[in-house]
């Protein structure tokens, strides 16, 4: 098992940002290679590696960030077949802070019980915070723990049809 780590920083309120995670090295056709993942953790920072995110945010709100496999183009809904994690962090001035993972990772179709196949070459990190303060940064950093694994002809087809299914 390796960590893939990405940092998505957010920078305007209401306005979803975009990161990725290069997958090719990892994922290889030929040889019915793909990613299994395990597991994947949020890390909420806020301008510095040092500052609060309750620093970044310009008072009660939330950041909601979701790892996927295709580019939607945005957050997506719960029953999306590309949605691989998502987490939310929630804020209020009260000082009540809350983080919560929906999915982590999703099981949805095929797959072990103990992670989500993956023969993409791309991992889309999505995040977006309806309040931030000026001239400040939300920060998130994603830590995907996976393995490589080979699959037989027929599960690794039936993935990739899965996922370019879910790409319409």
């Amino acid at each position: 098992m390796f960590t893939l780590t990405e940092r998505l920083k957010m920078i305007t309120s209401g306005v979803q940002s975009v990161a990725t995670i290069d997958l090719g090295s990892y994922v290889d056709v030929g040889d019915r290679q793909a990613i299994q993942i395990h597991s994947v953790d949020f890390i909420f920072q806020g301008t510095t590696a040092d500052e609060g995110v309750t620093v970044a945010l310009g008072g009660s709100a939330f950041v909601n960030v979701q790892v996927t496999d295709l580019n939607r183009g945005g957050l997506v809904f719960a029953d999306d077949r590309a949605l691989v994690a998502s987490g939310t962090l929630y804020y209020d001035t009260d000082g009540y802070l809350s983080n919560a993972t929906d999915l982590y990772p999703d099981n949805f179709g095929k797959g072990s019980d103990d992670g989500r196949y993956v023969v993409n070459d791309q991992l889309y990190v999505t995040g977006l915070s309806p309040l931030i303060d000026q001239n400040k940064a939300v920060n998130v950093t994603v830590r995907v723990n996976a393995s490589i694994v080979s699959l037989s002809a027929k599960d690794f087809m039936a993935i990739a049809i899965q996922s370019t299914a879910a790409d319409n």
